[in-house]
């Protein structure tokens, strides 16, 4: 039941946010009174709060340890794009074969990362130790590029990656079908090289 409740809770919090969805919406989605979502969860937020842990956890260790296998094989001189891809394809490969669930949460990763009020905590509780093992990489992969150079790009490769992740349908409309919004195997062909030529860009236009 627990499992149910956090599936449905996670496709509509993915939906409407954390204070688009009560209680009552997620019981009458499966179809229980929403005194048994109280008997698990004491409020909302308590719920919100199991259904981000429970993906962001596996996504975040997961990311961990490939970039401890990369950096083992690497032999102590990492690339740019070669941390990136590890970084991003781990996290894409899970939208890529995780089903609907996974996507769902995709969605909401991307709603959280752009909601200070609510959601910078959990990003920082989740995602800050495995960010800042890639920028460790990222700075070993660049000895001669400005610490802020690093930062900054890596501020505008997450925005890339949670627009991704957001699936809003506005990439199918300005192609004109070309491109899906939800085409995760698309974006993880191109996004690792496309964001270290923006890393490399960077840091090169501060060292000239």
């Amino acid at each position: 039941m627990i499992e149910q409740i956090l599936d449905t809770a996670e496709y509509l919090f993915s939906r409407h946010g954390l204070h688009g969805v009560t209680l009552k919406d997620v019981a009458k989605s499966i179809s229980v009174h929403h005194t048994l979502i109280n008997y698990y969860f004491d409020d909302k937020k308590k719920l919100f709060d199991a259904v981000f842990s429970r993906r962001a956890v596996v996504t975040s260790e997961r990311r961990m340890k490939m970039l401890d296998d990369y950096e083992a094989v690497c032999n102590g001189k990492p690339t740019v794009e070669g941390a990136l891809r590890t970084f991003l394809d781990t996290d894409l490969d899970l939208y890529i074969e995780g089903g609907e669930g996974w996507r769902n949460y995709a969605a909401l990763g991307a709603q959280v990362a752009n909601t200070p009020e609510w959601g910078a905590e959990l990003m920082d509780e989740y995602f800050d130790p495995v960010v800042l093992r890639l920028i460790d990489i990222l700075k070993r992969a660049l000895p001669d590029c400005a610490p802020e150079e690093i930062f900054w790009s890596y501020h505008f490769l997450t925005g890339g990656l949670m627009l991704t992740l957001a699936r809003t349908g506005r990439l199918d409309k300005l192609s004109g079908g070309l491109c899906r919004s939800d085409d995760f195997l698309a974006a993880k062909e191109r996004m690792a090289t496309f964001m270290a030529a923006g890393f490399l860009a960077l840091c090169g236009k501060k060292k000239d």
